[in-house]
């Protein structure tokens, strides 16, 4: 059987046994028929407030997010149409549209034409989210052990407030969107290493689909609701990055009705773990480098066995990023037992340090290869063995294991995330 992974621009055709295989993918559900109208009407009849045409004046500062290169939101779509609807209200000199970087690298002007259009890259005011630049924030208390929340000054300064993003199961905040296009999206560095310490990534409610009583994805929210009103503009993607769903109003109001519109199609009840997982991390965007492609190893680790092999195809064009904090701190161990030994031991929390956490915990209990563009020694100073040709890393398995080797395929990655039935 050929099983086509997602996989940079274009995906990888892989050639799988005909049986033994199990295809694990999320609930396909059509794109909306008119995205655009679909959002205008969302934002005139919102969850949980009024209608966001309601909390514009005249000469109010309009602060609006909108998520970086990392991400499958399609802003090239949404921002436009939100700057039209915005336009009868607020001229753009009073528009401000903030980067939500979190703490990776600042977008080029190039590539800020590719995400939002170049007309709007090009006539509007974009400014980056500065993670080290502590005057570019606003203490707004403290987290939960005593470090300083800050948050961009241009969001907690701004009249009206509009964060936007995609919501998607995430590895370790439950998912994606919502107050996290707060924290880590506008956050300071200092806040998001707080937030994203062991002890919070450590916890068993860190995990794919869990907000409420996940510690870390509750701190999140907390922190976020002290900047004040904000009008959220989530939307759902299908594997096409067709909108299916829009979810704007109340910060946490319609984020709950995204993540619980999100949740019937991605997660997948599977009866038994399997000896082998084979994973992509979602395509282009989402698999631009090694750091991200962690989500769609934790997606597979979930179900297989102890001792199991995950296979991960991610593009990584933009390298691990080469030079990053993750890169670094992977190549002060020789190994992944001794990585959770330095990070247990780090009286500070590192950047990218979470990362590391989550994939030496995986490196303990389950093998990982890597299909990618990545030089071969740059995947074996990560930890992973290079996996040049995934049907001959299958064969070679399935010749050790013998021929009753399970093995699941997550052709989207995290975009499902399968899960033990009880």
């Amino acid at each position: 059987m050929i099983t086509t992974l997602a996989y940079g621009n274009k995906g990888l055709p892989v050639e799988l046994p005909d049986h033994g295989v199990t295809v694990i993918e999320p609930a396909h559900l059509p794109g909306l028929p008119d995205e655009r109208q679909a959002l205008v009407h969302a934002l005139d009849h919102p969850i949980g407030c009024r209608a966001l045409r309601d909390w514009l004046k005249p000469g109010m500062k309009i602060c609006l997010t909108f998520t970086d290169i990392t991400r499958a939101t399609p802003n090239e779509r949404l921002i436009p149409w939100l700057l039209d609807y915005l336009a009868p209200h607020a001229p753009k000199e009073n528009i401000t549209l903030l980067n939500s970087l979190g703490t990776h690298r600042p977008n080029s002007q190039a590539e800020l034409e590719r995400l939002l259009g170049p007309a709007v890259a090009r006539n509007f005011r974009i400014v980056d989210n500065q993670p080290e630049n502590e005057a570019a924030h606003v203490q707004l208390g403290a987290t939960r052990d005593g470090a300083p929340a800050l948050i961009s000054r241009h969001l907690v300064e701004a009249d009206a407030r509009i964060v936007t993003g995609f919501i998607e199961p995430h590895f370790f905040a439950g998912f994606s969107g919502g107050p996290k296009g707060i924290i880590p999206g506008v956050a300071h560095l200092r806040t998001v290493m707080s937030n994203h310490g062991p002890h919070n990534i450590g916890h068993p409610n860190a995990a794919f689909g869990v907000t409420e009583g996940n510690p870390l994805w509750e701190e999140i929210r907390d922190i976020a609701l002290r900047v004040g009103p904000v009008f959220l503009v989530n939307v759902a993607l299908n594997t096409r990055r067709e909108i299916t769903g829009v979810f704007a109003g109340d910060l946490l109001a319609a984020h709950r009705a995204g993540t619980e519109f999100v949740k019937r199609a991605s997660m997948r009840a599977v009866p038994a773990p399997y000896d082998i997982v084979i994973t992509s991390n979602s395509g282009h965007p989402l698999d631009l480098n090694l750091y991200q492609g962690v989500k769609g190893v934790a997606a597979a680790a979930r179900i297989v066995k102890p001792g199991g092999l995950i296979i991960l195809a991610c593009e990584c064009a933009d390298g691990l990023p080469f030079g990053s904090a993750y890169e670094k701190l992977l190549r002060q161990a020789a190994t992944p037992a001794e990585l959770l030994t330095r990070i247990a031991g780090c009286p500070q929390v590192q950047p990218d340090q979470w990362q590391v956490q989550i994939q030496a915990q995986i490196l303990r209990r389950a093998r990982v290869m890597v299909h990618s563009a990545l030089p071969a020694d740059a995947v074996r100073a990560a930890h992973f063995e290079p996996c040049p040709d995934i049907a001959e890393a299958v064969r070679q398995a399935i010749t050790a294991r013998g021929p009753e080797t399970k093995i699941a395929v997550l052709p989207y990655g995290p975009l499902t995330i399968p899960y033990l039935e009880q």
